[in-house]
């Protein structure tokens, strides 16, 4: 398990420190080097892939328990494949909505079961790395959950979730979720820090001599890391924010600041700061780590890892406008609503 920590500020960049018994450090294979591209920089272009079953917050039934053993990790995927079969059958076509079952899993319930199994794909194995599986993405701290709000982030949070879930939340598109207006990718897919959904957790890496481009499948968007640069002004906000990256021998090191206040990770503020390092430790894997620092919204830093495994899946337009019925579904419905109430 992880001990106590402290944070250590070494320049820009807040680290944590762990015990032997739960090694966060990425371990490259033995005999491995990074090739190399034309300029001399390891080499992370390629697809991958960061799908997984290991939350990102730990079950607190784990405990400090990071490392989970193989016997149990199998039971678990055991167990998510066996729900994936059910949820798989063909639905009874005599069946009516109110014949839909109440908890489907996944977030899902009622009418919302309708959106089935067939459309997910969140992964089918826990995440693992240097050769243990994990309970969490979350490593620091060591319970693998979220630090505790603070009294600001707990009211921008409620402020945020009246906005769009109160009586005024379809006044217009602007109150909406930027991902239901296909603005950024829905949660934190594009990051940072960059997690894994329900489906569409695929990115593309390409390198050039001073710009690193991560492009991300859902939604389609496009991370520039500009790399032995300086962040812009503050005055200057960016969706995604402003990613700088240098590289520490094989690792690529990436902070992000100057965020758009409309961008939230779980309630942050546009003060935010991430810093992401990008180790390619096999042929077929990069360990991807980051730390989040957010005085405003989060009593302590936190830090996470994940897997980012090669893949020969393509990377497809994520097409969000034109499937995007539901946006115009909302506004329309509240429009109704107001009509009805204006005749009583």
């Amino acid at each position: 398990m992880i001990s106590r920590s402290k944070w250590i500020g070494v320049g820009a960049i807040a680290f944590f420190t762990v015990s032997a018994f739960a090694d966060v450090t990425p371990k490259v294979q033995p005999g491995y080097k990074a090739p190399r591209t034309e300029y001399g920089q390891p080499d992370l272009q390629g697809n991958w892939t960061n799908a997984t079953l290991t939350p990102v917050e730990r079950d607190p039934k784990y405990g400090d328990q990071l490392v989970i053993g193989d016997k149990d990790a199998k039971a678990l995927e055991q167990e998510n494949q066996d729900f994936r079969d059910e949820q798989n059958k063909p639905t009874d076509p005599s069946h009516g909505i109110e014949d839909l079952p109440k908890d489907c899993g996944g977030g899902f319930s009622g009418v919302n079961c309708g959106y089935n199994n067939f459309w997910v794909d969140p992964g089918s194995h826990l995440m693992s790395i240097n050769g243990e599986k994990r309970t969490s993405i979350i490593v620091e701290p060591k319970n693998g959950r979220f630090p505790a709000l603070t009294a600001q982030g707990q009211a921008r949070l409620m402020q945020m979730y009246a906005a769009f879930r109160g009586p005024n939340g379809a006044d217009g598109p602007e109150v909406r979720p930027l991902g239901e207006r296909c603005i950024l990718s829905f949660d934190s897919s594009a990051g940072p820090p960059m997690l894994p959904l329900l489906y569409n957790n695929n990115y593309q890496i390409v390198q050039t001599d001073d710009v690193v481009m991560i492009h991300v499948e859902m939604v389609h968007d496009v991370r520039m890391v500009r790399l032995n640069a300086q962040h812009g002004p503050s005055s200057v906000r960016k969706w995604l924010g402003d990613s700088i990256g240098r590289w520490e021998g094989d690792t690529l090191v990436i902070e992000t600041t100057n965020f758009k206040k409309e961008q939230s990770f779980r309630g942050s503020s546009e003060n935010m700061k991430v810093v992401e390092r990008l180790t390619r430790v096999s042929p077929n894997q990069i360990v991807y780590s980051f730390t989040i620092e957010d005085p405003a919204n989060y009593t302590a830093p936190f830090s996470g890892q994940l897997a980012f495994n090669a893949t020969n899946e393509k990377i497809y337009e994520y097409a969000c406008h034109e499937g995007n019925y539901a946006l115009p579904g909302i506004l329309a419905g509240a429009r109704e609503q107001e009509k009805t109430a204006a005749k009583k």
